[in-house]
C-alpha cells in the first residue's frame, strides 16, 4: 500500500523546558549526531524533533533519503546558552543564536540549550537551526544556481516548523521572528530583492532582505493567481536567463508584484502545509553516555571543531595533550590529539597520535584520515615520500565508510600535492564526493577546477552555479561570476586564472 501523506493548507495570522545539569551524552539518529551535557530523555526528544523535521521536508519535497554514514550526518553540539554560542562564533556577545558550518569532513552545528526572550520577533535556536539545515537539504536536492532571495526565502519558509501533538509537522507557518524587519524597516526595491545579492549590506538591510524573501517565497507558493510562476522562474534561471528577465517573464509587471506582496503581508492571513505521515513517528535514536575521556575532552573538542587560528590552536592543543595523558587508551581522545597537533603544524606528533588511536581501534576512519593528512604534510619536505602508502590511508578510510566525502577528496588532493595529474578514478571520486557533500564550497571549487582541466565547461559552469549566487559571500559571488563568464566563452586559461585568485573571506556563521 502507498503511504498516507496529508498536506493540509490552514490560515493563521502573523504573529522547551531546560532540564537540570547532567553528564555528556551522545544521541545518534539517521541524519544527526548530537552531543550535549544533558539528560538522556530530553536529548532523545531533541534528536527525534530534528529527525521529524528532516522527514517532513523530504516528504513535502519528494526527496530521496539514502543511508548515511557518520561522515554524512550533521554533528550538533548543544551549548549552555546563546551567549556561549555567540562567543564561540565570533568571540563576543552578538545576535548569533546558533550557527552551522558546511564541511566535506562532516557538517557541524552549534545550538544553545536555552534561547528566546518570549517576544514575538525573537529568533530562537530551533528557527536558526532549521533555517541552516534547510540550506543543507536544498543543496542535497539540487545544485541549480538559485538567486539569493530564493535561497533565503526557502530556508525561512521551512525554519518555522511547528510540531503538533498528533505527530504531524506544520511547514511554512508565519516567520514571526521577521516581524520587526517587515514592519519597521524599509522594504527593499523589487529590483534589489530579485537581483544577484547585495554587496556589504547593513544589518538592517539584511534583516529586511530576509523578511521580504520569506514573504515573496510564501506568496508565490500559495497565491492561486501565481500558481506555477515560481517553477517557471527557477527553470529560466537554470537555463541561464538574466535574473531580471527571468523575473519579468515569470511574474509579469514587477510593480504589480511589489503591490501584491505588500497586500499579502498586510492582509495577515497565511497558509501553511501540514504533513501527516506515519514515517514521521518512525524515528530511531540511540543515546549513550560518553566515556570519561570523551567527556573530559568535550570543551576543547567543541572549540577545535569550530575552527582555530594561530592564537587559539596552541592553547587547545595544550588542553588536549593534558586530556590525552590522562586517557591514553581512549581512541577518540587520541584522534582529537592528532587533529590538535596537526593544527599547530606538529605533524610527527599528529601522525603518532593517529597511530595510537588505530592501535586501539584499527577501523577508526577519522584516525586513518588524520594519519594520511599528517603524512601528506611530512611528504612536502621528503622527496622520497611513499605516496602509495600515504594514499592507502584514504583508500582504507573509504572502504570503511564508502559514503564519506572526505577520504575521496583527500585521495584526489594527494596527487596534486605529489605534483602529478590525478588519475581518472581519483577525479571520479572527487565528483562523487561533491554528490555526498554538495554544501562544501572548497570541495565544489576543487571539482570545478578538475572539470575545467577536462574541458567540460558546461558541467563546470553548472557546478559553480550555487557559488555564483551565494547570499553569504559577495566576494565569492564576484569570483564565481568571473569564472562563469570565462567558461561561457570557453576560455579555460582565464577561468583557471580567476579560480586561482586569492579566495575572498567568507562568513560561515551567517544565516
Amino acid at each position: 500500500m502507498r503511504k498516507l501523506v496529508i498536506f493540509s493548507a490552514v490560515f493563521v495570522p502573523l504573529m522547551a523546558s531546560a532540564p537540570a545539569n547532567a553528564s555528556w551524552f551522545e544521541a545518534k539518529s539517521a541524519h544527526f549526531v548530537i552531543y550535549a551535557d544533558e539528560a538522556p530523555t530530553p536529548l532523545e526528544a531533541f534528536a527525534t524533533r530534528l529527525e521529524k523535521f528532516d522527514k517532513a521536508v523530504r516528504i513535502l519535497r519528494e526527496m530521496d533519503d539514502p543511508p548515511l554514514g557518520d561522515g554524512g550526518r550533521v554533528t550538533v553540539y548543544v551549548l549552555p546558552s546563546t551567549d556561549a554560542v555567540s562567543k564561540l562564533a565570533v568571540g563576543k556577545r552578538s545576535p548569533i543564536a546558533g550557527f552551522y558550518i558546511p564541511r566535506a569532513s562532516g557538517s557541524v552545528a552549534f545550538v544553545p540549550k536555552k534561547s528566546g526572550s518570549g517576544q514575538i520577533w525573537d529568533l530562537d535556536a530551533d528557527t536558526v537551526f532549521f533555517h541552516e539545515y534547510s540550506h543543507h537539504l536544498q543543496l542535497q536536492n539540487t545544485d541549480a544556481a538559485l538567486p539569493p532571495w530564493l535561497i533565503e526565502g526557502f530556508a525561512e519558509f521551512y525554519s518555522t516548523a511547528d510540531f503538533q501533538r498528533d505527530g504531524s509537522v506544520r511547514l511554512g507557518t508565519p516567520a514571526n521572528h521577521r516581524v520587526a524587519g517587515l514592519y519597521l524597516l524599509p522594504k527593499p526595491a523589487m529590483e534589489v530583492l530579485l537581483g544577484g545579492g547585495m554587496k556589504k549590506p547593513t544589518g538592517e538591510q539584511l534583516e529586511a532582505f530576509y523578511g521580504w524573501s520569506w514573504v515573496l517565497t510564501h506568496y508565490l507558493t500559495f497565491a492561486p493567481e501565481r500558481k506555477g510562476q515560481l517553477s517557471r522562474y527557477a527553470e529560466a534561471i537554470r537555463r541561464g536567463d538574466d535574473l531580471m528577465k527571468a523575473a519579468t517573464d515569470a511574474f509579469g509587471d514587477l510593480k504589480q508584484l511589489n503591490q501584491d506582496t505588500d497586500r499579502y503581508l498586510h492582509v495577515n492571513r497565511f497558509r501553511y502545509l501540514q504533513v501527516n505521515d506515519p514515517e514521521l513517528n518512525r524515528t530511531t535514536v540511540s543515546v549513550r553516555p560518553l566515556r570519561a575521556g570523551e567527556a573530559a575532552l568535550m570543551p576543547a573538542r567543541i572549540r577545535s571543531t569550530r575552527g582555530v587560528d594561530k592564537k587559539a590552536a596552541p592553547e587547545i592543543a595544550a588542553q588536549i595533550r593534558a586530556t590525552a595523558a590522562t586517557y591514553p587508551t581512549d581512541p577518540v581522545v587520541q584522534r582529537a590529539l592528532a587533529e590538535a597537533e596537526f593544527d599547530v603544524h606538529n605533524y610527527p606528533a599528529s601522525e603518532q597520535a593517529a597511530e595510537r588511536a588505530l592501535a586501539i581501534d584499527p577501523k577508526f576512519e577519522e584516525a586513518l584520515i588524520y594519519k594520511g593528512r599528517a603524512e601528506m604534510e611530512l611528504a612536502a619536505s621528503n622527496p622520497k615520500a611513499d605516496w602509495t602508502a600515504i594514499r592507502d590511508n584514504f583508500l582504507k578510510a573509504n572502504r570503511l565508510e564508502t559514503e564519506d566525502a572526505e577520504p575521496l577528496m583527500l585521495y584526489y588532493e594527494s596527487f596534486g600535492r605529489a605534483g602529478v595529474r590525478p588519475p581518472v578514478n581519483a577525479s571520479e571520486g572527487l565528483l562523487y564526493a561533491l554528490v555526498l557533500a554538495p554544501q562544501d564550497k572548497s570541495l565544489r571549487m576543487m571539482a570545478v577546477e578538475q572539470l575545467i582541466e577536462d574541458g567540460k565547461f558546461a558541467e563546470a559552469k553548472n557546478t559553480l552555479g550555487p557559488v555564483a549566487f551565494d547570499p553569504h559571500s559577495s566576494g565569492g559571488r564576484d569570483q564565481a561570476r568571473k569564472i562563469m563568464n570565462a567558461l561561457a566563452a570557453k576560455d579555460a586559461k582565464s577561468a583557471l586564472a580567476a579560480l586561482s585568485a586569492p579566495a575572498p573571506d567568507d562568513d560561515d556563521t551567517g544565516e
